[in-house]
């Protein structure tokens, strides 16, 4: 499932699994259930998997992304691993280049170098990183300054180890001023959300528009992400975005990013107006229902965004429907 036709156009599909905790489950299963869902969806015949950064969340186990696919990598065979992604200003970019010379070194030709813009989530959070705010603002030069340990470019007279020589595809995520950045440095560019088109495809057009070749790509390459939920009924595919949307809307609410609940048990929760309004808009927007619906809104979707891959974000409580919903998917772009 490499490369697959949906309206006369090559795509690829792609997995992103932010090792979402849940309740009654630890840290280590978060992980560990990462690693297998990997596997899984390698015998799928998915093209990617990419996993992410974030710090001092409780409903997130990913905190260390270099090294857990360094995990995944070494427990899969022919996908291709890396993050969505590695957030550059928490970072030295002597550092992750020579993480991603390390693992492009042990697994060669698998491995992908996503990077985002984003520092942390919190006050606290920022502060235990030695970063603030302004620090996403230096994303630019220090995507710069990153590729240039590949290059060998340095002005330091510093070489990075192994990385300088290798070649690990570099993309952006683009959030924000992700696109123009992207289509400056002339690199692939991954961009979300599903739920809202319109800033997605204003994104998408400006990229193109302004995009540069470079050394690492010729041509604009686009990447757009976001939640699908394939079920046998449309109830039940709603049922997989219920416990990844009370953990938003709580986010939203309350500061702090929860584990994810079981489904049943949301409709039981307290919410506030507020927090149910961000609830109901986390359930509408979405690429969710049964096969046939979901084939003929990616149908759109891909025809308004001229898309080459999809990036699938779907995180839910519920372990084997998810599965179960990337195994729909998989049988949809493989007809």
């Amino acid at each position: 499932m490499t490369d697959v036709s949906l309206s006369q156009q090559t795509v690829r599909f792609s997995v992103l699994d932010r090792s979402r905790t849940r309740e009654g489950h630890s840290n280590a299963e978060a992980l560990r259930d990462t690693v297998r869902f990997a596997q899984e969806v390698e015998a799928l015949g998915y093209h990617r998997f990419w996993v992410s950064e974030h710090h001092g969340v409780p409903g997130v186990a990913g905190s260390a992304p270099t090294v857990l696919a360094a995990a995944v990598a070494a427990a899969t065979r022919r996908i291709r691993v890396g993050t969505g992604g590695v957030m550059l200003p928490n970072h030295r970019p002597l550092v992750v280049a020579e993480q991603f010379g390390v693992l492009e070194s042990l697994f060669p030709g698998r491995i992908d170098m996503g990077l985002g813009r984003s520092v942390g989530f919190t006050d606290g959070v920022r502060k235990a990183l030695g970063r603030d705010k302004d620090d996403a603002d230096d994303f630019a030069a220090q995507l710069d300054e990153l590729l240039g340990w590949f290059a060998g470019t340095s002005p330091t007279g510093v070489h990075a180890r192994p990385a300088e020589g290798l070649t690990v595809p570099p993309f952006v995520l683009a959030m924000g001023e992700g696109a123009a950045i992207a289509a400056r440095a002339g690199l692939p560019m991954v961009i979300g959300d599903l739920r809202n088109r319109e800033k997605m495809r204003r994104g998408i057009d400006h990229y193109r528009t302004h995009f540069r070749p470079s050394p690492w790509a010729s041509e604009p390459y686009v990447v757009i992400s976001g939640t699908i939920a394939v079920a046998a009924t449309p109830e039940e595919a709603r049922r997989l975005l219920v416990s990844e949307a009370w953990s938003m809307a709580h986010s939203r609410t309350h500061g702090t990013f929860p584990p994810l609940p079981p489904a049943d048990r949301v409709a039981s929760l307290p919410m506030s107006a507020k927090e149910r309004g961000f609830y109901e808009s986390g359930l509408t927007g979405q690429l969710a229902g049964t096969e046939d619906q979901v084939a003929h809104e990616l149908e759109t979707v891909l025809k308004e965004t001229g898309a080459q891959e999809v990036l699938v974000t779907t995180s839910t409580y519920d372990r084997d429907a998810l599965l179960d919903s990337y195994r729909r998917l998989a049988s949809i772009v493989s007809d």
